[in-house]
């Protein structure tokens, strides 16, 4: 049973973390207009959508 639990919580991560710069890339790239931009607030990710989502 913990073993399975251990591979659903990497799956959690790995997926959350990957929808979060996809998040992050969709929302600059709207927003700036600008591949650059979109590819450093992708590597910031969920930080830069709380920015986002705390300033808009």
């Amino acid at each position: 049973m913990s073993e399975r639990r251990v591979v659903v919580q990497q799956e959690v991560i790995r997926n959350g973390i990957g929808f979060g710069s996809a998040l992050a890339i969709a929302i600059s790239f709207t927003t700036h207009k600008s591949v650059l931009w979109a590819i450093i607030h992708g590597l910031f990710s969920w930080f830069y959508v709380a920015y986002y989502v705390l300033t808009r």
